[in-house]
């Protein structure tokens, strides 16, 4: 019995909207056809957030309203049901591409801009998104096309949200904020860091306000010696009267993510911890005062990194990027210098960990959104070191 639609996370119009976005862009660069292989561009175009761990392309055509997405036939029923598209624009290659050292699923991706008279154009490829092998094997197939770079542009387009996508982040910080909220209650003495994650996750999953996490993004958890380190798990150790815990999750509707960090301490904070708390806050407090439509990237993060400054502390790292689908959107980087200018609907983690040592660091973080007038705090959990007892 064939599959039937599932509900979708935006309307149809939403969806074509966003394809007028990317075809304005074609045209610019002369592009007939072009290949999405990147999951989060997937997403934004047809709403499918279903993993396929095979190779894939959804070929958007200048001349069609639809894209058609091709991909292997086990995945073409979620593939169907998760998204706008008609049933013919779901199209599955063969079980003889898996495994083949000579073919895979690119070479039904090619076969179709044969088939469709589409190789003899401009075609655009995410080249950052393809191994060697794979932009080769275009070029080698499609001799009399022009291949075209479009790797981050779709990005660039998804920088500015609707208001419907607003409304599903703000979904998600809800979910990161119960996960914070959580980890508040259940982190004490001789728990194992892998029982806490266990009932973040969980929480994660649940949701909030009604609205079930989709997708669970990876949690960091930094406890004990590794609190200079941003980017690790939970471990198999126990937290100890006096542990540290760095936490960073984010809460996930839909592929649309919204992370936050918060610092936890069992038992009485040091006073390193404490002025490092207050450091860091202070530079989060004086972005979110920068930040408006028509200001400078590069000019909020200065005024992050002056803050935290004059209270001793210097922030190596950026203080944050921007954010929308699978937690980061690559053009926007909230650096010293960046001369981009912030818009309405621009969504950004604007993240004060700082790591001093090898050994310490610490974590705060906010999901935003910009507004004509300023800021919008997605995520509204305390913004406070949480001292456990």
């Amino acid at each position: 019995m064939p599959i039937s639609k599932g509900p979708q996370v935006f309307p149809r119009t939403e969806y074509l909207r966003r394809l007028a976005a990317v075809k304005e862009e074609m045209a610019q660069r002369d592009v007939d056809a072009l290949v999405v292989t990147e999951q989060a561009h997937v997403t934004y175009l047809t709403g499918s957030t279903a993993r396929s761990y095979d190779t894939r392309g959804l070929v958007v055509s200048a001349r069609q309203e639809q894209p058609t997405f091709i991909l292997r036939w086990m995945d073409v029923p979620a593939a169907f049901q998760e998204t706008f598209m008609d049933r013919d624009k779901v199209v599955g290659y063969p079980e003889e591409l898996m495994g083949n050292p000579s073919k895979n699923g690119y070479d039904a991706v090619i076969d179709f801009l044969l088939e469709a008279g589409l190789a003899n154009g401009g075609i655009g490829l995410e080249l950052g998104n393809l191994s060697v092998d794979a932009a080769e094997k275009f070029k080698g197939r499609l001799p009399e096309a022009r291949i075209i770079n479009f790797f981050d542009v779709i990005t660039s387009i998804r920088n500015v949200k609707s208001d419907l996508e607003i409304a599903v982040m703000r979904e998600a910080a809800a979910i990161a904020d119960a996960g914070i909220l959580r980890a508040a209650e259940v982190i004490s003495p001789g728990m194992r860091e892998a029982d806490a994650i266990a009932e973040i996750v969980g929480t994660l999953a649940r949701g909030a306000n009604g609205k079930p996490g989709t997708w669970i993004a990876t949690p960091f958890l930094c406890a004990s010696s590794r609190i200079g380190t941003p980017h690790v798990t939970w471990s198999e150790d126990v937290f100890r009267q006096g542990s540290q815990i760095n936490l960073e999750i984010a809460g996930v509707r839909h592929g649309y993510t919204a992370p936050i960090c918060r610092t936890y301490s069992i038992g009485k904070p040091s006073d390193c911890l404490l002025r490092i708390h207050e450091a860091q806050l202070a530079g989060l407090e004086a972005g979110l005062d920068s930040v408006r439509a028509g200001a400078v990237i590069g000019d909020v993060a200065h005024a992050i990194h002056r803050a935290t400054e004059r209270l001793g502390f210097k922030k190596r790292s950026r203080p944050g990027y921007g954010i929308g689908i699978d937690w980061g959107e690559r053009t926007l980087s909230l650096q010293e210098g960046n001369l981009s200018v912030l818009k309405p609907n621009m969504t950004f983690h604007m993240h004060l960990g700082s790591w001093v040592e090898e050994d310490f660091g610490y974590v705060i973080s906010e999901s935003i959104r910009v507004t004509e007038s300023g800021v919008e705090v997605l995520t509204k959990a305390p913004r406070e070191l949480f001292v456990l007892r």
